[in-house]
């Protein structure tokens, strides 16, 4: 299953290393996230190649196929959410359950083909968004919908324990 950060105090993710996947969000610099991105988008396709992408490990733990269509739907949350950020004074983004996302849109039952495409296109679309990001952009402020506030630097160092972690998820 996708990681459920603590809410109450998710700044770990941007403080120290991850203490699974090992990713320290505090060894870039946020103008590094689009070469970050674009580098585990790249590891996606072979694992959907994978003859156990559907395979789940246990019952409590996503398949292959299911963190790549989760990694995908990220890539696609964060870059509307990036959006709003730079487009709208202090927005509140929509909150997004990813386990029911999961469930409606049968993440175990998509082509891998077809998820390991859109993974890319949309890892590029977000990629050249940070890429673009500068000067002040990175103070710009936003918060999700439980109240955590971030601005676009933050934002973005948050952002990337996600991906990374759910490529270590499948390749561990």
């Amino acid at each position: 299953m996708a990681i459920t950060p603590d809410t109450k105090n998710w700044t770990w993710v941007i403080e120290k290393p991850c203490p699974e996947c090992g990713f320290d969000a505090s060894t870039f610099e946020a103008a590094d996230v689009a070469a970050i991105v674009r580098a585990n988008a790249a590891a996606w396709p072979a694992v959907l190649e994978r003859a156990d992408v559907r395979v789940r490990p246990d019952d409590a733990t996503w398949s292959a196929l299911e963190y790549a269509a989760h990694t995908r739907d990220i890539f696609r949350l964060y870059d509307y959410r990036l959006h709003l950020m730079l487009d709208e004074d202090d927005p509140l983004y929509p909150n997004w359950d990813q386990d029911e996302t999961a469930v409606a849109e049968k993440y175990n039952e998509q082509d891998p083909a077809v998820v390991s495409a859109e993974l890319l296109d949309a890892a590029e679309r977000i990629a050249v968004s940070f890429a673009a990001v500068s000067g002040d952009q990175w103070l710009r402020p936003g918060r999700r919908s439980d109240g955590v506030a971030f601005t676009v630097e933050t934002f973005a160092k948050y952002f990337m324990h996600d991906p990374v972690h759910h490529l270590w998820d499948v390749t561990k």
